[in-house]
């Protein structure tokens, strides 16, 4: 189970950026990863880094944060990153609703506002990953129906823009409807990791491990820069 929530900030406002960047960083379960001025920017970023809870403002130039938070809903459904929405005005408050925002802090809010609001985002992370432990399998949308596929078949997972083909134990490859993202978020931490922006692995299938490579039967998988860390601290006893 992830330790930290990978955090964004966009916020347009240097000064509110700055005292809320500091409030992330005396939260002890969330990782700030960057700051924003504008949501655009930010698009690639969400899918690569893993992003977990971005603290959005509502009132932002060009696209507002309303507007993009409802992008990233129809990207990635249930699965997209955790909003905390901030703003001068409660105008907007039922509508962070309808994207499943988990707070609405109007500005100028305490330390105290935002650690409760954060610490919703972290309780429904871990009851996600509690869920997950206690599931067996995933279900696949492959065309017009959703395939049953018990987590100790899977091999890995290989990202084809917005397909997924996953390789089981049987020498089947299923190419499912989803994204890097959405597989990362329904296949358990303590037995899946993703080593690559386009692969996701079953931690007790890998035969061998060289030079951050990684062999599950014939296929020979990079552990990308990115994911190093993470796979040096679960491997640790023995790289």
């Amino acid at each position: 189970m992830k330790t930290k929530l990978n955090c964004l900030i966009i916020d347009d406002d240097q000064e509110v950026s700055n005292y809320v960047a500091d409030f992330v960083r005396e939260t002890s379960f969330l990782e700030l990863i960057s700051v924003h001025s504008n949501p655009v920017e930010t698009i690639d970023l969400i899918g690569k880094l893993g992003i977990d809870l971005i603290i959005l403002d509502i009132n932002l130039p060009g696209i507002d944060g309303m507007s993009f938070a409802k992008s990233l809903y129809d990207q990635y459904g249930r699965d997209m990153p955790r909003i905390i929405f901030i703003s001068g005005s409660g105008d907007y408050a039922s509508e962070g609703y309808k994207v499943d925002a988990i707070d609405y802090l109007l500005k100028p809010f305490t330390y105290e506002d935002f650690f409760k609001a954060a610490f919703k985002a972290k309780n429904h992370s871990s009851a996600i990953a509690q869920k997950q432990d206690t599931e067996e399998f995933v279900f696949l949308k492959v065309e017009h129906e959703l395939i049953r596929v018990p987590f100790s078949e899977i091999l890995y997972g290989e990202s084809q823009k917005d397909y997924i083909k996953v390789y089981t134990k049987e020498g089947k490859m299923i190419t499912a409807l989803s994204t890097m993202k959405t597989m990362e978020s329904l296949l358990p931490a303590s037995r899946f990791m993703r080593i690559h922006r386009s692969f996701i692995v079953a931690l007790d299938k890998i035969d061998a491990i060289q030079n951050y490579t990684v062999k599950i039967g014939k296929a020979v998988i990079p552990v990308s820069s990115q994911y190093r860390p993470q796979f040096r601290s679960h491997f640790k006893s023995w790289l």
